[in-house]
């Protein structure tokens, strides 16, 4: 999902792209084509795959860092979330991301237009991939559906155990539309801002990890600290289930990545090497970071690692060698650890399960350093026509924008919720956790 891949794609195949809508249909061929029945049955494993992530991955993974008494809240919360997610997705999100008719001028930048509730789309739709082929556009539809469920869901990391179920609703469906639909557009469709300036962002480094980890944290100073944090201790109740969330969220990232080809090719091989290497060296990394530290190598760092890793190579997954896809992965996994033992505690902002410290700022990480992995001398798919230098830069530009971005829309949603629906729950509810007080059933019942 990038202008350089496509353009290196295009060299290796001597194939004309067709990438209007972000890859979605464009011309009359594209829609006379048929799609090809291994690229299309690849993205329909994929997209199943990165809802995996989601349901039961993210559920797990966030749910067992909490305290007992709101693992059901926060499980509910994701699995809600991502169900939003997915009905606006396909009553105007994609129109705004992807639809075929963008704004002339400067709008056009930022948004697109048409497609609204899926109109004009049909069984004989089609969506070009990064070669001559094309697959079916219900299925680059649902594809890019489960990766707008999933950001919006991560976001829910940064304010857990303490915000309203129906305010985690109305922010939702406020943040989707002003916040992630124009960054998705901005950097995977054909006239978005940052597409054009030649931004590499190969599966979502600034799209849903930049965006998710500063939208959390921007949340989390707005709805305020946890009753008793920092001084009162609170512990994962269950890093068993966190594991478990791990190795899901691990497995369903290889949809994640390898899809972000959009086609069972050589790139989605580069991506899924990258995503086990990059991924192994950043638990491992962490886990020698606790150690240099003086601390213990932990299961909840290794975990933490592993997600650092992830998120790291997502930018980079088609943009790298394995070797720079390891640099990546260990070197995102030292500076999270940083952020989240040192730099965290010292400011006092209350990002509950470190979806800033580890999403955003690996997300920060891999996207600038996407720019070093490209190249051809550190054994990157790029040709070398644009140096290094030139290519951080507008990855640094592109990370800068998604920040901006992402930080107002946030704020713009979270304060338009907190007025509708109050915010916060109360002070006794927040004591006797969100399962009761907010859905009146508990995790376990002993």
């Amino acid at each position: 999902m990038l202008k350089q891949t496509l353009k290196l794609a295009a060299a290796l195949m001597g194939s004309t792209l067709v990438t209007g809508a972000a890859f979605a249909q464009d011309t009359a061929a594209a829609v006379a084509a048929v799609p090809n029945p291994g690229n299309n049955a690849w993205m329909m494993t994929a997209t199943i795959l990165v809802m995996l992530m989601i349901l039961p991955g993210l559920a797990l993974f966030y749910g067992g860092l909490v305290r007992t008494k709101n693992m059901l809240s926060v499980m509910t919360q994701v699995g809600a979330v991502a169900c939003l997610a997915m009905l606006i997705w396909v009553m105007w999100g994609y129109g705004l991301a992807f639809g075929p008719d963008a704004p002339s001028g400067v709008m056009g930048q930022f948004i697109s237009g048409g497609a609204w509730f899926l109109s004009g789309v049909t069984l004989e739709s089609t969506a070009a991939t990064f070669s001559d082929e094309v697959i079916s556009e219900f299925v680059f539809i649902s594809f890019q559906m489960t990766f707008a469920a999933i950001t919006a869901a991560l976001v829910l990391g940064g304010i857990v155990e303490r915000v309203k179920f129906s305010t985690v609703m109305v922010f939702t469906a406020i943040w989707l539309t002003i916040t992630y639909f124009p960054i998705a557009h901005m950097v995977w469709a054909e006239g978005g801002l940052l597409f054009d300036m030649g931004a590499l962002d190969f599966a979502g480094g600034t799209v849903v990890h930049i965006n998710a980890g500063v939208s959390a944290l921007v949340a989390a100073l707005i709805f305020g600290k946890r009753i008793g944090y920092p001084t009162e201790r609170m512990p994962p109740h269950s890093l068993t289930m966190t594991m478990i969330g791990t190795g899901l969220l691990w497995v369903g990232w290889f949809g994640f990545n390898a899809g972000s080809a959009l086609e069972a090719d050589g790139f989605a091989g580069l991506a899924m090497i990258n995503t086990f290497v990059a991924t192994a060296a950043g638990g491992l990394f962490w886990m020698l970071a606790e150690a240099v530290s003086g601390r213990k190598g932990s299961a909840l760092g290794f975990c933490s690692g592993v997600i650092a890793g992830l998120v790291a190579v997502t930018p980079a997954a088609g943009n790298s060698g394995p070797f720079g896809a390891i640099l990546l992965g260990a070197f995102s996994a030292i500076v999270c650890y940083f952020i989240v033992t040192e730099m965290k505690p010292k400011l006092g902002f209350d990002d509950s399960l470190d979806a800033f410290g580890i999403h955003g700022v690996g997300g920060i990480v891999g996207a600038i350093g996407t720019g070093i992995v490209y190249q051809p001398f550190i054994g990157g798919p790029g040709d070398g026509s644009t140096g290094m230098g030139a290519q951080v830069w507008i990855q640094i530009v592109a990370v800068l924008v998604a920040i901006s971005w992402a930080a107002i829309g946030t704020a713009i949603a979270a304060y338009l919720a907190k007025a509708v629906t109050g915010g916060r729950v109360t002070a006794e509810a927040e004591r006797e956790g969100l399962d009761l007080a907010e859905h009146g059933e508990r995790a376990y019942n002993y």
